[in-house]
Order: C-alpha cells, then structure tokens, then sequence
C-alpha cells in the first residue's frame, strides 16, 4: 500500500508514553497501532535525544493481533495489551474488526 491517506496527527505523537518510550529506546518497542496515520514510512522522529525510522505503515484490525503482536508493542502478552487499552480508553469496546494503522520503526542507528 503505497497511497497513504493524511496523516490525522503529528509524528511527535506517535510514541509518548514514558514506559512505551523506555521500551522503544531498549528495542523492545518496534510498533506502534493507532486509529490513524501518524507518520509514513522513511520519516523520522526523536525519543530522549534518539532517532528512530518508520519502515512500514500498514492496516490490520485489532483482530489480527496476538502475542507476537503484542509484544512489538512492548507488551508481554495480548491480553495484558488489551487491558491497558481498555483501561486507558474508558467506554471503549474491543472489536475484532476494528481497523488500525500499524507504523512500524526501528532505530536509526540499528538500520
């Protein structure tokens, strides 16, 4: 997929979360799900002074996620990835066919 839509939010927000920034830093942290597009594949952003790369933009739904899934995400497991979310977005319902942008990155300095 190569004709992304516009992004719905600045890069800089793509990575916040003090413990998700910790595990990005470590290379434990190599995706990051949202609703919307944030950033698109060879754009860059910094954390604590370290650049990392998007290598891949794709769309997947919630559904599409395990372990593994879960795990790029800097999460041990899928279920304690959905509790965190549920938990962080209140009201929300998990819905299998929910469709999220999976922005993919790495490292500069590990490419």
């Amino acid at each position: 997929m190569s004709n992304y839509p516009e992004k719905t939010c600045s890069i800089e927000r793509l990575v916040r979360h003090p413990k998700l920034v910790e595990a990005a830093l470590a290379g434990k942290k190599t995706e990051q799900r949202r609703d919307g597009v944030y950033a698109y594949p060879g754009e860059t952003f910094e954390l604590d002074g370290v650049s990392f790369i998007v290598t891949d933009l794709k769309r997947e739904t919630l559904g599409d996620m395990d372990d593994e899934s879960a795990q790029a995400e800097g999460y041990p497991s899928i279920d304690m990835y959905k509790n965190l979310i549920l938990n962080m977005h209140k009201g929300m319902d998990w819905q299998d066919d929910a469709l999220v942008w999976v922005h993919c990155f790495k490292r500069v300095d590990a490419v």
